[in-house]
């Protein structure tokens, strides 16, 4: 009896394990075709073998200087470009697969050992989804789930995707993809990213705190922020975790890691947006090249779609080296607040009622306000974007905000919080004086360095392209050179320096032009040399009489000249409005032997694959000969010789006058040197041009009004205003030996008829060789 209840019981227990093991086959069967139904793409669209080879992200386009260096990108929402496995350092790999997926290199996509580990403690001691499964969750998946059936269909996806991404590419790939692709915050999409904006480093000069750093991030980066005023202490715990795990796995001793969590984050937070870092001018203007160039229907993609700066990863070489940009930058950061300083002391209440402006009375200073009232951005917004009316965007500007200001403060930019109106911001913004600076190579037309202004994010148009403004001497190179290449001229050669007046209607002139000498002297006369260095009026003035102003102005065409200009006598004293750009470009064309070469900002444009779709064509021209461009340069050493830029070689460190506001004295440069400064009426604008062999730089100086400069030529005139930031960056250019500035001679033609030592050729002496019939070659 006993054994057939023990029978009967064995038979019930076979039949459990039957039914066991049926579940358990059903169970293997549901997942395999739960599998499928994913695969198949009933849960969503998987991607297909395309997808997986080129997973479609956003890429910023790298702006790279001629000396290797990334200056910046252009990026929309993804600040992101991508590194290759072997430029990571094997800390931070180590870090990520410690804290992330210890057996990332023993499974091929899904974690068995974690995923039961993970439903049997219901996920209470640690998740199972690998490092593939997250960056099938970043490229394909998104995290949209809402509830239980959305998550675990979601965790399917990932599933098959992460196999399918372990069968398309090496575990070193997938490591790389998987720092590439993830969202560091603070516009730090990628790990170069990362690694730049916070620790102002390459990803493979990270060291092995800042990669732990980093990888703790990839827990919840918004909640793990380092910046100050969010969660640094957090992300430095988070840190030590990282730390910790990679203890744990034998990566690094326990000494180490107990050494490093006693640590400070150590931040070098340095953020990268289109208003900040180096070139901001330089890159506003490439962005419109770009835009441009990405329009042509002749630059499309073989698909045929048009490019996208912003997400296609486009590598764009330009001429700017990073080392001169950052020392012109510098040089203007240096002078400009104590130019300012000076120009704010003589601008006050008590000494000018109308600060900032000379001669406008209030009506006239009503009028200007109100005109760049309607051409300011807030206008334009409130007006077509808000759709408001005019009368309310007039009284909008008189109710006072919350708002950041520039400022100088103890001779370094910074932002000022403070509340006004915006009428009030755009007065104080038109009391600043502005700076422009550009560099270039002559001899191959690379623009090595360009400052349009102070500051990009208070101060956004641009002075070396977009702005025009006169002249003043620096135009007077022009009018000797036409006056050389007609009449065979010599530095030696005198004319007298007393007044001369071009009558009315005589080269279209509408009334007599009698100009005066700034000095009013008038007396005796002048070497060519000895006019230009000082700048006499009258000499010019005769010049320009004897050759007619046409041919002046066919030859500043030639040399890159845009801006229409009359043919007038009066130009000689440079009233056109022009820009630094058009004067470098110019001015290159005397230093390279009457050669003209256009200006080059870029040199190749490369897809993200670095396929060239770009290469610059230099474009040049012969525009006087060479004999004329140097002896040009020839008197153009004479300003630094003995003229108004003899400050350059000499030390003016004591001179009551200018020690406040002239910094880096003494330059005494003893190298050749070619220039010529500008002053324009009333000293609303002052220039240098300044030149070296391999290397011509423009400076100009001035307000956003004619109306805001300084009241007098003491520290109006270009030898204060601009001089003073050329001599700063060509030091700077000078103690970096590894750039090559020239100090060597100007060259000389070999066959050199124009007599340029004066002590050997006494030139006419008395006589005014332009009213000697014989020596005139017309």
């Amino acid at each position: 009896m006993a054994k057939k209840k023990n029978a009967k019981a064995n038979l019930d227990f076979s039949k459990y394990v039957k039914w066991f093991w049926k579940l358990f086959a059903g169970g293997i069967l549901a997942i395999i075709f739960v599998f499928l139904l994913a695969s198949w793409g009933v849960f969503g669209k998987m991607p297909d073998i395309e997808d997986l080879h080129n997973p479609k992200t956003n890429l910023a386009s790298e702006i790279i200087s001629a000396d290797g260096q990334l200056i910046a990108k252009y990026y929309l929402d993804d600040n992101r470009t991508p590194v290759d496995y072997d430029e990571l350092p094997k800390h931070l790999v180590d870090a990520l697969i410690a804290t992330e997926d210890a057996r990332f290199h023993k499974h091929s996509g899904i974690d068995a050992i974690g995923t039961l580990r993970a439903i049997f403690f219901l996920g209470k001691r640690g998740g199972a989804s690998t490092i593939s499964q997250q960056l099938s969750r970043q490229l394909f998946v998104g995290q949209h789930a809402t509830n239980t059936f959305e998550r675990m269909t979601q965790k399917f996806k990932e599933w098959v995707i992460a196999i399918r991404l372990e069968e398309q590419y090496t575990k070193e790939e997938i490591i790389a993809q998987y720092f590439n692709i993830y969202d560091f915050g603070n516009n730090a999409d990628g790990i170069r990213s990362a690694a730049r904006i916070y620790f102002g480093k390459e990803p493979k000069n990270l060291d092995l705190k800042e990669s732990a750093m980093l990888v703790g991030m990839f827990k919840n980066s918004s909640l793990y922020n380092p910046r100050p005023h969010r969660n640094p202490e957090g992300t430095r715990n988070r840190r030590n975790v990282v730390l910790a795990q990679m203890a744990k796995y034998d990566y690094i001793t326990k000494e180490v890691k107990d050494s490093l969590q006693q640590t400070e984050l150590d931040l070098k937070y340095t953020p990268e947006s289109h208003r900040e870092g180096l070139a901001t001018y330089f890159r506003a203007y490439l962005q419109e090249f770009m835009k441009e160039w990405a329009s042509k229907d002749e630059n499309k993609k073989p698909d045929g779609t048009k490019y996208n700066i912003y997400k296609d990863g486009l590598k764009i070489y330009t001429t700017i080296d990073s080392r001169m940009q950052q020392y012109a930058e510098d040089a203007v950061a240096q002078h400009m607040p104590r130019l300012q300083a000076e120009f704010f002391h003589q601008n006050t209440p008590k000494r000018n009622p109308t600060a900032p402006f000379l001669e406008l009375d209030k009506d006239e200073i009503k009028s200007l306000l109100n005109t760049g009232m309607r051409r300011s951005e807030r206008w334009r917004k409130m007006k077509y974007d808000l759709g408001k009316s005019d009368e309310e965007i007039i009284e909008s500007f008189e109710k006072p905000i919350q708002m950041d200001v520039f400022s100088w403060k103890d001779g370094v930019y910074t932002e000022i919080d403070t509340i006004m109106t915006p009428m009030d911001s755009m007065r104080y913004y038109k009391s600043f004086l502005r700076p422009a600076m550009m560099a270039m190579e002559p001899q191959t037309g690379h623009v090595k360095a360009w400052v349009g202004g102070m500051n990009y994010k208070h101060f956004q148009y641009d002075m070396v392209k977009q702005g025009k403004r006169q002249v003043g001497s620096t135009f007077k190179p022009f009018v000797y050179a036409t006056a050389i290449d007609q009449l065979h001229l010599s530095p030696c050669d005198t004319l007298p320096r007393s007044q001369i007046t071009i009558d009315a209607n005589k080269y279209g002139n509408p009334e007599p032009w009698a100009p005066r000498n700034d000095d009013g002297n008038y007396e005796g006369f002048l070497t060519l040399k000895q006019a230009l260095a000082s700048s006499v009026n009258t000499v010019t003035a005769r010049l320009m009489d004897k050759i007619g102003p046409q041919p002046v102005v066919d030859l500043a065409k030639s040399l890159g000249i845009e801006q229409d200009i009359p043919p007038v006598p009066s130009i000689a004293l440079g009233t056109p409005d022009l820009s630094v750009y058009e004067m470098v470009a110019a001015y290159s064309s005397f230093a390279n032997k009457g050669v003209y070469t256009k200006p080059v900002m870029i040199t190749t444009i490369a897809d993200k694959n670095g396929t060239i779709l770009y290469q610059f064509v230099p474009e040049t021209k012969d525009v006087l000969s060479e004999e004329t461009a140097y002896v040009t340069v020839n008197l153009l050493q004479g300003v630094t010789q003995g003229g108004s830029g003899t400050r350059l070689r000499h030390n003016y460190a004591t001179d009551a006058v200018y020690k406040e506001i002239i910094t880096g004295y003494p330059y005494q440069f003893d190298n050749p040197i070619a220039g010529k400064t500008g002053t324009t009426q009333n000293q609303s604008d002052g220039w240098f041009m300044g030149m070296v062999p391999n290397l011509v730089t423009g400076v100009w100086v001035g307000g956003e009004d004619r109306a805001t400069h300084f009241g007098s030529i003491t520290y109006g005139q270009g030898a204060a205003m601009a001089l003073p930031i050329w001599g700063l960056f060509m030091k700077s250019c000078y103690a970096d030996e590894t750039l090559e500035v020239s100090k060597s001679e100007f060259e000389k033609p070999e066959n050199l008829s124009i007599e340029i030592n004066c002590d050997s050729y006494k030139g006419s002496g008395n006589k005014n060789p332009l009213e000697d019939e014989v020596k005139i070659d017309f």
